[in-house]
């Protein structure tokens, strides 16, 4: 007897089979860029870039906060009878975003009378830190006998710290503080330079943050369009 299959049920157990092969590829991807060593004919390692992503941003770069910080680490093996240490100095780099993504006509307020455009722009979001570990100006290690699985121990603490150490070290307060100032003269030479070009000259240009909201019993003005305040309507 022969058994009719229906055309729904096919469909779905083609589609989940294309989605299994999907995902079991997408493993394999990522198996092959984490784990495979890439190597020429001759069996030998190869420089190669491996894998690469390209994403849009909406992101203006505000500020970077640059400098050189001192990282030690220590390795004990043995119950304590092998003992080593590292320092080094690196420099690292913290940069600052603002997402103009975000950006709306509501978060433009245009003062008629005053001649004031008032713009709230999104809080300043701290990047990745990036720790040069190429740039060392100090790498010392010490110990009677640093054995190679120390070695690399010592160096793994060392990159994990200067890491974290420079991330909070972009979070403090007064870094924060310094990158809105930054945004706030970047973004304000921007929009005059788009007000001179509309001869618009008059108009005063200020930035603020969400956190700076006025109270409710003040409304903002978005009857007006971003070119109209700008001065581009007929």
């Amino acid at each position: 007897m022969t058994v009719e299959r229906s055309p729904i049920k096919i469909a779905v157990a083609v589609a989940l089979l294309i989605a299994a092969l999907f995902a079991i590829k997408l493993v394999y991807d990522r198996y092959r860029t984490d784990y495979v060593v890439e190597q020429n004919d001759d069996r030998e390692a190869i420089d190669r870039i491996v894998q690469t992503t390209f994403a849009k941003t909406t992101a203006l770069k505000v500020a970077t906060l640059s400098g050189t910080e001192q990282v030690t680490a220590r390795d004990v093996r043995m119950g304590g009878w092998l003992t080593s240490a590292k320092v080094v100095k690196v420099p690292f780099t913290v940069e600052y975003f603002v997402d103009l993504g975000a950006l709306g006509p509501r978060k433009y307020q245009w003062d008629e009378r005053r001649r004031r455009l008032t713009v709230e722009i999104p809080d300043v979001t701290v990047g990745q830190a990036n720790v040069d570990e190429s740039r060392m100006t100090i790498n010392q290690t010490s110990g009677v006998w640093v054995t190679r699985g120390a070695e690399a121990a010592l160096a793994k603490t060392i990159s994990v710290k200067a890491q974290a150490n420079a991330q909070t070290e972009g979070r403090k307060a007064e870094h924060l503080a310094a990158a809105r100032e930054s945004a706030r003269r970047g973004l304000s030479n921007l929009l005059k330079g788009a007000l001179a070009a509309a001869k618009q000259d008059d108009v005063e240009v200020a930035i603020s943050f969400p956190f700076e909201r006025k109270g409710d019993g003040e409304r903002w003005d978005t009857t007006r369009s971003i070119p109209e305040v700008l001065g581009n309507a007929s």
